[in-house]
């Protein structure tokens, strides 16, 4: 499934309208929760339940009526997602709190499937023909929606974010595998003092993309207590605060994207840690910096990338890889203070680095492979670019909806 996006440009009218749409569908959507808590005795409550109940609001509810009867459709397969993840975490005993739908009150989108929408000829502009008044809106951006038929586009969202509105295009195609550089194996420790070190030796430094825009982000919080409530200022001062953080975000996104994509190209076997970082962000002294250098968005993309060049990304137990050799397996109990390893053996490895090796070590024996501990065999990143020459073929390409 590929993922095109497109950034809208509309009267204000019309984004009033996109509003209205994208609250109507979060109306929608509470009332399906709503009708599941008070028909949890009933067992007959599924999917085709909550979307037939969409039939019923719409009876029910002018502004919901003018909403076309796919997007309804969707907003209940919102809810009963959130259901279903429920009963899903109850069946698996998932520690602590198993995820209970909560009613929303930020929704910031409204999707539609194979109707309620047509493409201009040109395919630059959309016109959506349901009652909400959108109406035709046009299409900003560079991606080839032109070049896929309209059939095989399965979803189309509009999307509300801090520096305006983007239209979303789904489109049912298989993406296409590319070959390797190179067919290496590849372990990675994620850390703080490094993004990641892997197990040649290459450090790749950690951006902190919060860290640095902090000082601008808390200056821009200040300004909207400055401002009057519900008044204009306020609002704006709001959304320069947001387009801040969506800015991190991007960078986030990308940095991960562009790591991810560098080294399963290079590499046919690429070992990781499994980490489970929503507990390691309790600790309240860590929690900012573990969720600025976002681990398993990294992860994501590394295991996106893996199929699309054919590697194997293999996650594996942390457990002891910093405190194991990785030339003769003693333990050597070490701080978190301590950013080397010297071992009696004689090895002598950067703290990292070591751990590197041995979750390469583990993901060869999970997978029946001989162990080495030779270093400097590939390389990490694509040979004879930068890093910035190498992303500038990256798409926009997501696995699934």
């Amino acid at each position: 499934m590929l993922v095109l996006e497109y950034k809208v440009k509309a009267r204000q009218s019309q984004y009033q309208a996109i509003n209205e749409a994208i609250r109507t569908t979060q109306f929608i959507r509470n009332k399906a929760i709503r009708y599941w808590m008070d028909s949890l005795k009933d067992s007959k409550i599924n999917k085709i339940a909550l979307n037939n109940y969409s039939t019923a609001l719409r009876k029910e509810f002018k502004f919901v009526e003018e909403l076309n009867s796919m997007a309804c459709q969707s907003a209940t397969e919102r809810a009963w997602s959130a259901i279903d993840r429920f009963y899903s975490n109850c069946k698996k005993n998932v520690p602590l709190k198993k995820g209970s739908p909560r009613f929303q009150k930020d929704n910031r989108s409204v999707e539609y499937k194979t109707s309620g929408w047509s493409l201009h000829p040109t395919k630059r502009r959309i016109t959506f023909t349901d009652k909400k008044g959108i109406g035709e809106v046009k299409l900003l951006g560079k991606w080839d929606i032109h070049a896929y038929p309209a059939k095989s586009i399965k979803r189309v969202r509009l999307v509300k974010k801090a520096d305006g509105y983007y239209c979303q295009f789904a489109v049912d195609i298989e993406v296409s595998t590319e070959s390797r550089i190179a067919d290496g194996e590849l372990g990675l420790d994620v850390g703080l003092e490094f993004f990641y070190s892997d197990s040649n030796g290459h450090h790749e430094e950690n951006p902190r993309f919060l860290r640095k825009a902090q000082k601008a982000i808390k200056h821009a919080q200040r300004q909207i207590y400055k401002k009057e409530k519900g008044k204009n200022q306020r609002r704006k001062a709001r959304q320069r605060y947001a387009r801040k953080h969506l800015k991190v975000s991007r960078q986030r996104n990308e940095h991960s994207k562009r790591l991810g994509r560098c080294v399963c190209k290079a590499n046919a076997l690429v070992a990781y840690e499994d980490l489970n970082v929503k507990g390691m962000v309790k600790n309240h002294c860590l929690a900012k910096s573990i969720n600025d250098a976002s681990w398993s968005l990294f992860r994501h993309w590394l295991e996106y990338f893996a199929v699309k060049f054919n590697s194997q990304a293999v996650a594996v137990n942390p457990r002891m890889t910093s405190q194991k050799c990785s030339d003769c397996g003693a333990i050597v109990k070490k701080s978190l203070s301590t950013r080397s390893h010297v071992c009696g053996c004689g090895c002598e490895l950067q703290r990292d680095h070591n751990a590197a090796i041995n979750i390469l070590n583990l993901a060869k024996a999970s997978l029946g492979h001989k162990q080495s501990n030779a270093t400097g065999l590939v390389t990490s990143t694509l040979l004879g670019e930068t890093l910035v020459e190498q992303v500038t073929r990256v798409n926009v390409e997501s696995p699934t909806l």
